[in-house]
């Protein structure tokens, strides 16, 4: 393959990198929420499509019977649904409701499932997927100075909201056209580029990052580390920098476990921490005093909220959870309880039964891709990205996201794909 050039093969990569190339364009219609369940549902539709044609009439290079893996994905997804529907049910909430959180699912939790079910088993390149992101890179450095000029001068942060938003939403601001945004604690300027709030450019950043290290040509390469690193300083997500430093050298280490030369140097480090141990808990305690003060504001109304979300679930809904989240109280500043961490958020809002519907199928892929990260670069990347979607489990809502870092859940199904991972896909759809 040349490192150079790199286009799309046939129809399916034409459409996902066209989806990600014009995500500017995209974002100043209003449309980057609309694109990934539109794009993510097509492409299943496709899949189902060959699935149920004879043998001789499918397309030679879909796989009709997906990873055992991809399958538990799917499962999970659907458990989803279901604790959905009983949570619903259980608080009556009324038919309208379940029909409004169902169209929900099927543009967030779903999309989990179907994209990781889309990089699986159709003709998609990983190749394409760093080359089309270090594109977005690039339009991102080209519009950084309008985003900083607009921010120092008496131009609005939001110049309008798409009239799109009547197809319905999470929130506006999934489809505001915004140049900049405000610090609520340090007042000064803050940028989320095409995502609906700042920590969330955290999150797509450290995923281009990774992108960027993997993509085979040195100048797009570099377009797409600068990029990826002046969006994480820019939208100033304290998450997104802790990623960025801590997945790309885990995941060096992990993928070296055969290397008798880690377990030696390993055990070397180990009895050097242990005698720096007092030094290194005194470390870490100032590490996280430092992490939680940078914005004491907002980490206490994220404890507060953890704290109501599991009273609550642990009180009156421990099964199949509220079915909704809730408009919080004046002490979290009337945050939805639920929001702001997934796997409180499941609790509060699925139950017992949505956390384990994530878990399961997210411990399953770490195991499988540490296995496949010893000898296979693409599994590398899909490792980091799974270490960078648990890592913002913590922090932010991943089923209201992954219209945003759904190439992602797309590499992370080309590294289950049942032959050689590296292998291009020549033949047309």
């Amino acid at each position: 393959m040349e490192a150079q050039t790199i286009n799309p093969n046939n129809i399916i990569e034409k459409w996902v990198w066209y989806a990600l190339i014009l995500t500017y364009p995209f974002y100043v219609l209003g449309a980057v929420y609309i694109i990934a369940p539109v794009l993510g549902w097509l492409l299943m539709g496709y899949w189902a499509y060959n699935f149920w044609l004879p043998k001789q009439l499918r397309a030679k290079s879909i796989q009709v019977e997906p990873h055992p893996l991809v399958m538990l994905w799917l499962l999970g997804m659907f458990v989803m649904e279901v604790a959905l529907v009983l949570g619903h049910l259980d608080f009556y909430l009324g038919i309208p409701a379940i029909i409004k959180s169902s169209i929900g699912w099927a543009k967030g939790w779903a999309l989990l499932a179907i994209f990781i079910m889309i990089g699986a088993t159709l003709p998609i390149r990983p190749e394409i997927i760093y080359r089309a992101c270090c594109i977005i890179c690039l339009h991102t450095l080209i519009l950084i100075p309008l985003f900083v000029i607009a921010a120092y001068t008496p131009i609005p942060g939001t110049i309008y909201i798409s009239p799109l938003k009547v197809i319905g939403g999470p929130g506006p601001e999934f489809f505001e056209f915004q140049l900049y945004g405000i610090n609520p604690e340090s007042l000064g300027p803050r940028w989320r580029f095409f995502t609906p709030w700042a920590p969330a450019a955290g999150l797509v950043a450290n995923f281009y990052f990774i992108f960027a290290l993997h993509e085979k040509n040195v100048r797009w390469r570099w377009i797409g580390i600068t990029a990826s690193v002046a969006m994480c300083l820019m939208c100033q997500s304290r998450a997104g920098l802790v990623a960025m430093l801590f997945v790309s050298p885990a995941v060096f280490f992990i993928s070296k476990l055969k290397s008798p030369a880690l377990w030696i140097s390993g055990g070397i480090g180990i009895s050097a921490m242990a005698v720096l141990a007092t030094e290194l808990m005194a470390f870490v305690e100032t590490s996280v005093d430092e992490f939680k003060g940078a914005r004491a504001g907002s980490s206490r109304v994220r404890a507060a909220l953890a704290r109501i979300a599991i009273q609550r679930w642990e009180d009156e809904a421990p099964i199949w959870g509220h079915g909704v989240v809730e408009r919080g109280p004046h002490l979290v500043e009337y945050m939805p309880i639920g929001s702001h961490h997934s796997w409180y958020g499941l609790l509060f809002v699925k139950g017992v039964v949505g956390f384990i519907a994530l878990a399961i199928p997210m411990a399953c892929t770490f195991i499988l891709l540490v296995a496949r990260a010893q000898s296979c670069k693409t599994a590398q990347a899909a490792l980091s990205c799974t270490f960078i979607i648990f890592m913002f489990s913590f922090g932010e809502n991943l089923e209201i996201l992954a219209y945003l870092f759904w190439p992602a859940l797309v590499l992370i199904g080309i590294a289950f794909r049942s032959d050689t991972i590296e292998k291009s896909f020549h033949g047309k759809v």
